[in-house]
């Protein structure tokens, strides 16, 4: 199965001092034919005016995880964690048995750009934690959170790796996807991906590209890239 989400075609929701675009069904969004895909549940672009931000909130049960793009984010929860998260920088918070948190563009000049991410758990009613931390890229795809805590990831407690993708204009590379799922967001740039050596799609900035039990994925780079891969269990389909 391939699913194929462009970045036109996200829900939009703008409240003036936020302008969040939702791959998936969110808040006042709803589409019954974007759900999420397998355990990944959300994926918000989201860009924050000066000095603004999300009041204290509460989550249960969900791996959440922020990466910031441009600017800088004030984080404060209800475990006494308070920091602020960077361009370039990776979040991984477990809500578990409950959390209430605040996020504030730190800047009261600049606007904020940042990609908030929900997975579902391997169980309910963990342990509220939090991480953060830069993640160097080492080679074209790094892992950023993972459930083994490869190379410098930050653990998730889920059969989930998420990637970071970087490829120069004229590179390319397979993604394995062998008895797999995988999703692709792309951030940047231009990206040709051939599926099972198919007819090739091309993404530009904000579209995606889900794959469930394809035999192999192979990526190139049109303009240099920036994405996000995510390496996930294979899901019943409907």
């Amino acid at each position: 199965m391939i699913y194929l989400r462009r970045a036109a075609d996200r829900g939009l929701a703008n409240f003036g001092w936020l302008n969040s675009h939702h791959s998936f069904s969110f808040g006042h969004y709803y589409d019954p034919q974007h759900m999420g895909w397998g355990l990944l549940r959300v994926i918000n672009d989201d860009t924050v005016d000066p000095a603004a931000g999300f009041d204290p909130h509460g989550h249960r049960d969900m791996e959440i995880i922020s990466y910031v793009l441009q600017g800088a984010l004030h984080h404060k929860d209800s475990t006494g964690r308070e920091s602020v998260l960077r361009a370039g920088e990776v979040q991984r918070m477990t809500a578990g048995s409950g959390i209430v948190h605040s996020e504030y563009n730190h800047s009261s000049e600049q606007p904020v750009h940042f990609l908030q991410i929900w997975i579902r758990p391997a169980s309910n009613g963990l342990e509220p934690g939090y991480e953060q931390k830069v993640v160097p890229q080492q080679g074209s795809l790094t892992a950023l959170v993972s459930h083994d805590q490869r190379g410098e990831s930050l653990k998730i407690h889920q059969d989930v790796v998420l990637s970071r993708l970087q490829l120069e204009a004229g590179e390319s590379r397979p993604l394995a996807i062998s008895q797999r799922a995988g999703y692709l967001h792309l951030i940047e740039g231009e990206l040709e991906v051939a599926v099972d050596d198919n007819d090739k799609l091309t993404l530009t900035a904000g579209d995606a590209l889900g794959v469930n039990q394809q035999k192999q994925l192979q990526v190139s780079a049109h303009k240099p890239v920036t994405a996000l891969w995510f390496d996930l269990p294979v899901f019943a389909q409907r």
